[in-house]
């Protein structure tokens, strides 16, 4: 098998195969980048949380204490992918992005720890959206025309965000006090907590 620092640059990762690399002790390291509410809810065991924002914020920071085995979870994948991509531009460009999230780990056998059950952050968007969509109809055909527009700010709204990658509503949503976990996590506690890897501890030595 073709080890990763050699093979193409893969940005997928089946489910399975991080569940045979954690029961075989690989030497990799599984970053989860949702918020610090949805990693307390359930997350994979031995798995660090660095929420995107915070990624985006001390990225050469982070790429500097990885090696070239890492994985990127969140609750879809789309998160994933946008930290990969930051990473990719810091230089670790053989990041894995797990697919199906955290769910699709847990779907595979793997193993989790499990907290306080909240709802992810993505179904938060889906609700707060659809709702809006809903009341700007109804305000609409009951209360007045105008009230439509709300309809149409949201769709605009959720076109960007697909054609950006980015999600505006998802950060405020984000921001609400029940969106907010016992500790939230910091540059100290996130960044510098991870452990250096192998890797990056024998070019050190090399140098």
């Amino acid at each position: 098998m073709t080890s990763p620092s050699t093979a193409p640059a893969v940005t997928a990762l089946a489910p399975e195969t991080l569940h045979t690399w954690i029961d075989q002790h690989e030497d990799l390291v599984v970053i989860d980048v949702r918020s610090a509410a949805e990693f307390e809810s359930m997350h994979i065991r031995g798995s660090y949380n660095v929420p995107l924002p915070l990624l985006s914020e001390h990225t050469d920071e982070l790429a500097a204490r990885l090696g070239s085995r890492v994985v990127l979870v969140c609750q879809s994948g789309v998160r994933a992918e946008q930290a990969r991509q930051r990473l990719a531009k810091a230089g670790i460009d053989t990041a894995y992005v797990l697919t199906g999230g955290a769910p699709g780990f847990v779907a595979a056998g793997g193993e989790v720890v499990k907290g306080k059950d909240r709802w992810d952050l993505e179904r938060q968007v889906r609700l707060v959206a659809g709702s809006l969509v809903v009341l700007g109809l109804a305000g609409g055909k009951f209360v007045s025309p105008k009230i439509r527009t709300l309809a149409g700010v949201i769709g605009t709204g959720l076109t960007f965000s697909a054609a950006t990658n980015t999600c505006a509503m998802g950060k405020a949503i984000s921001a609400m006090p029940w969106n907010k976990a016992t500790k939230e996590p910091t540059r100290e506690s996130a960044i510098l907590g991870l452990p250096v890897s192998t890797e990056v501890k024998e070019e050190a030595k090399a140098a």
